[in-house]
Parts: C-alpha cells; structure tokens; sequence
C-alpha cells in the first residue's frame, strides 16, 4: 500500500508540474510517466485515463487549499477575517495556477473537488456566517457566500489570464464585493431598515445551528425561516 501511494503521489507531483510548466496539452501519458519514472500503465491502473489524473491533481490542489484555510487565525473582526479568507484565496489561485484553473474553470476537469471542495465552501460559509452574527451582514448568508465565491473565483482566473498579479484590481472587487454584502452592526444607531435586514440574517444563521432545538417544531422552524427570508431581502422603496 505504501508503494502505491507513493507512486501515486509521484505521478500527481509530475502531472501538476507539467501542467504548471508546459500547460495542459503537455500533459500526456507519455511525458507524466517519463517524469515520474513509471510504465504508462501504471498510470490507468492509478487512475483509469487521463481524466481521472486531473481530478486527482484538481482534488490534491483542493487539499493544499484547505490546508492554508483551515491555518487561518481569527482576528476577532469577522469582516476582517472574511478579507483574509479572500486575499488567501487569491493568493492560492495565483501562487498555484495550474491546480486552480483544474479545481475552478467553467467546464475543467476536476471542477467538482469532492470532500476537500465541500469543506473549502463549509468554512468561507462559516466565516459569512460570523458576520451573519455580529449583526453586520445586509444580504442573506447563502447568497453573501454566492457573491464572494463567484467574485474571488473570477477575480483569480483573470488575473491567471493575463499571467499578472495585479493585488488593486483583487482588492477593488473584493471591496465592492464587501460593499454590497456587509453592513454596520445591525444594533448601530441609525441602522434603520438595514439594521432589520442584518438582525433578521443573524437569527437565521443563529437558528439554522441548533439555536432554538426542541422550541420548534419542524413546521414552525420552517415558517420562521420564511419569514426571516422576507424580512432580511425586504429593502423600502427609494423616497
């Protein structure tokens, strides 16, 4: 078993700095065998065709990914921890081009990330989710977490497009993006219908953790959200 996962593991490392190198038409039976130092049929028996190889360099880089998400240290100022957990990603995306564009270009192979994917998108919602809490976040968390995803995922392979790393254009987008996402604290003077907004998308992420198990029933817990979901889209009409 150890010689496989180390065969494995040799073939993904060759795959990945080809791919990083030459680009994805390098990438071939031929060459990542002769880089890695293994008869081409080792690579179908590891991992069925080449397609299969690409998800596993796409779900290996889903892993670096994680692990540099899972290293980072709450502030205490969950805003400020959303713009790290963006500039993070940023930086992973442009220090690691070629697993990038495999875990996140329309239609890539590898797209999907599997388990390592889910949890990358589990904490950046969990880091929405403290915002949702401090009383600060002016859109739902769903769609909050849609919005930064959509915004630093497009930001990452422009700038990969044009082989730059521009840090004014990612820090233009991520505080637009921010703009439209967060809000003062919900309890600020002044706060008015954005603070019914923000108070509205803390008790949904409040309740949707367990926050009032056993008060509710199934039903009831289902109605409250709706109406949650009103109160917290519900913007006045301009005077």
């Amino acid at each position: 078993m150890g010689d496989r996962q180390d065969t494995r593991r040799r073939v993904i490392d060759a795959a990945a700095d080809i791919l990083t190198r030459q680009g994805r038409e390098a990438v071939t039976t031929r060459s990542v065998s002769a880089a890695a130092g293994v008869q081409p049929p080792t690579l179908y028996r590891l991992f069925g065709d080449m397609a299969g190889l690409f998800d596993a360099v796409a779900a290996d880089g889903f892993d670096r990914y994680l692990a540099g998400k899972q290293a980072q240290v709450a502030t205490g100022d969950p805003v400020q921890d959303l713009r790290a957990g963006w500039d993070l990603h940023v930086r992973f995306g442009l220090d690691n081009p070629a697993h990038y564009v495999l875990m996140y270009a329309p239609g890539a192979s590898g797209g999907g990330g599997g388990e390592a994917a889910a949890r990358a998108q589990e904490i950046l919602r969990g880091l929405v989710g403290r915002v949702a809490e401090a009383g600060r976040l002016a859109v739902d968390a769903e769609t909050a977490a849609e919005m930064i995803h959509t915004a630093g995922r497009g930001v990452v392979l422009r700038l990969i497009e044009r082989g730059a790393d521009d840090p004014r254009l990612s820090e233009a987008v991520r505080e637009a993006v921010l703009a439209a996402v967060v809000t003062g604290p919900a309890w600020a003077e002044g706060a008015g219908d954005t603070g019914v907004s923000a108070h509205a998308n803390a008790l949904r992420v409040l309740l949707s953790r367990g926050g009032a198990e056993g008060v509710l029933t199934p039903g009831e817990a289902a109605l409250v959200d709706e109406l949650l979901v009103r109160l917290a889209s519900h913007r006045p009409p301009p005077a």
